[in-house]
C-alpha cells in the first residue's frame, strides 16, 4: 500500500513553506503527496512548483471540483502539469458539495453524478491525445489538442454515494475516499466499485482513502482536537452519511488516535480489503506539539517497509 501526505495550503504562511513539506515528504521516503482546492491557492499551480523541488514522489489533488473548471481547460492544466512533473501527476477531481458550489460559486450542483460522467466524457480522451466530438446537456466540444501528448496522469474520482463509486469504478484510474474507515471501505465501497468495473469490464482503480491520523495518546483531549479539526467535514451531508454507514458516533472516531502499533494494524486491515493507496491528513493535538512529527516519523517507517 502506498503511503502518502496531505499537504495543506491553508497551514502554511507562505508558499514556499508549502512547497517545502512536498519536499520533506519526498525525503521521507513517502509514495504520494496531495493537495486540495481551497480558496486560497491554486492546486495544480502548486504542484507545477512542488514537481521542481521533488523527483520521485507521485504528485497529486485531492481534490479538484469540477464545475468551475470546463473540462477543455482542465485538461490542458493537467497536461501541463503532468510534463512538468515528468510523469508523477495524480488528477483528483469530484462533484465537490451544494454548500460550495451553490452557496459560494452560484453554480449548479443538480445530478452531479450525471455530470461528472459527462466531464470524463471530454477529459479522459483530451488526456489520451484523442479528438473529442461530443454534444451534451452541460458540453459542447469538438477539439483536439496538439501532439504530442504527455503520458495522460491518472484521474481519481472522489467518490462516497453508490452511483458515483460505481461511475469511478468504470470510468476512473482511482478512487479518493474521505473519512472512510475499513468498515465503509468493505461494506459499501468496495462492492461498488466492483460492479461499475464488471459493467466496463475492465480492472479495480486505486482504492485511496484519506483518513486523519495522529500517533499521541488515546484520551479526550485527542479526541476534542480531531473532532475540532474535522468540524466543518462533519457539518457536510455527503461526510454524515459516510459516518453513519460506518457506524460512527462522530467525526473524532474516524480519525487514527493512538500508538504506532494501534494505527499500523488499521493501515494493515485497511490494506488487506484492498485499499492501494492511504493518505494521511495530519491534525494538531492539544498538549501534544510532537504529535506531527512524530507521526511523519511513523508514515517514514510505513512506507519503507517491502
Amino acid at each position: 500500500m502506498r503511503i502518502g501526505l496531505y499537504v495543506s495550503t491553508l497551514a502554511a504562511t507562505a508558499l514556499d513553506d508549502t512547497l517545502a513539506q512536498f519536499a520533506a515528504a519526498e525525503a521521507r521516503g513517502l509514495h504520494t503527496a496531495w493537495t486540495g482546492q481551497l480558496f486560497d491557492a491554486d492546486a495544480l499551480t502548486v504542484l507545477a512548483l512542488a514537481a521542481q523541488r521533488t523527483e520521485r514522489i507521485e504528485l497529486g489533488t485531492w481534490v479538484l471540483p469540477a464545475q468551475p473548471r470546463h473540462p477543455v481547460m482542465l485538461a490542458l492544466q493537467a497536461r501541463t502539469v503532468q510534463d512538468a512533473s515528468r510523469g508523477r501527476l495524480l488528477l483528483g477531481i469530484g462533484a465537490s458539495h451544494a454548500e460550495v458550489v451553490e452557496k459560494r460559486l452560484g453554480l449548479s450542483h443538480v445530478a452531479p453524478v450525471q455530470h461528472l460522467h459527462e466531464y470524463l466524457d471530454v477529459l479522459r480522451p483530451l488526456l489520451h491525445g484523442e479528438r473529442v466530438e461530443h454534444r451534451g446537456e452541460h458540453y459542447a466540444v469538438a477539439l483536439q489538442l496538439p501532439e504530442p501528448a504527455p503520458q495522460p496522469p491518472a484521474v481519481f474520482l472522489a467518490a462516497l454515494g453508490p452511483a458515483m463509486l460505481r461511475l469511478a469504478g468504470e470510468r476512473a484510474d482511482g478512487v479518493a475516499l474521505w473519512l472512510a474507515g475499513s468498515r465503509f471501505v468493505e461494506q459499501h465501497a468496495l462492492p461498488a466499485l466492483h460492479a461499475g468495473a464488471r459493467a466496463a469490464d475492465r480492472t479495480l482503480p486505486r482504492l485511496a482513502a484519506g483518513l486523519p491520523v495522529a500517533i499521541t495518546r488515546d484520551d479526550p483531549k485527542s479526541r476534542a482536537s480531531a473532532e475540532t479539526f474535522l468540524a466543518r467535514s462533519a457539518k457536510l451531508p455527503a461526510y454524515r452519511r459516510v459516518l453513519e454507514k460506518s457506524g460512527l458516533a462522530s467525526a473524532a472516531d474516524a480519525a487514527l488516535i493512538g500508538d504506532e502499533t494501534r494505527v499500523a494494524g488499521t493501515l494493515e486491515r485497511l490494506a488487506a480489503l484492498g485499499v492501494t493507496d492511504f493518505t494521511a491528513v495530519l491534525f494538531p493535538v492539544e498538549g501534544d506539539p510532537e504529535a506531527p512529527r512524530r507521526t511523519l516519523d511513523f508514515l517514514s517507517g510505513i512506507a519503507s517497509r517491502p
